[in-house]
Formats: structure tokens, sequence, C-alpha cells
């Protein structure tokens, strides 16, 4: 039996992890593209997570007050716009400042040795 009575793993995959997961990561990416700070995009994808919520009520006759259904949507989206602005952040600041940086994978940079 599922902790969620009724999740469709084909309605999660589609609207939530490519529809607003693609809105997350645009999120992300626009965020850290300001030079905004992380607490943002957190915000902006908090938002996206209501609109997911609601979407899956009124297209899906989901339930609009479920709690883990918001919360796990909610944790996909969040976790996707983490990882866009991260990677946003760490390419702007080895291209912007390439004498003091260097890549050191996708989601970290490091100072180039004298």
């Amino acid at each position: 039996m599922s902790m969620l009575p009724n999740f469709h793993p084909l309605l999660f995959l589609i609207l939530t992890v490519a529809i607003m997961g693609g809105a997350g990561w645009l999120t992300g990416q626009a965020v850290a593209a300001a030079w905004r700070p992380l607490w943002q995009a957190i915000a902006g994808c908090i938002a996206l997570g209501l609109a997911d919520r609601f979407l899956v009520f009124a297209l899906f006759k989901g339930e609009l007050l479920s709690g883990r259904g918001f919360f796990l949507d909610t944790a996909v989206i969040v976790a996707i716009g983490l990882a866009a602005w991260r990677i946003t952040l760490v390419r702007k600041m080895v291209t912007q400042y390439p004498w003091l940086y260097r890549r050191a994978g996708p989601f970290a940079w490091r100072h180039r040795a004298g």
C-alpha cells in the first residue's frame, strides 16, 4: 500500500518533474544570473510547488490540501532549483573571474594557484 493513496507516477513525472521541475530550473538560473541569494530561489520554487498542487487538483482531480503531496512535489522542485542555482553560480564565477577561480566540478570552484 502506498503512502500517497492518489499517487500516479506518470502524472508526477510529467507535471512535477518535467514541467514544474523545468520551471524550477529556470527559476534557479534566473536568480543566480542576477546574483541573488539562495533563499530567493527557494521561495520561487515553493511558489511553484503551490502551483503544482493546484494543477494536480484542478486538472486531474487530485487532493488540493495534501500535505504529503505538497511536500514531495515541492521537495523535488526545490532540489532541481537549487541544483540550477549552484551550477549557474559556478559557471558565472569561473567565466567572470577566470584569473581567480577554476572549476572544481559542476557544483564548486577553486582558487587558482599562484
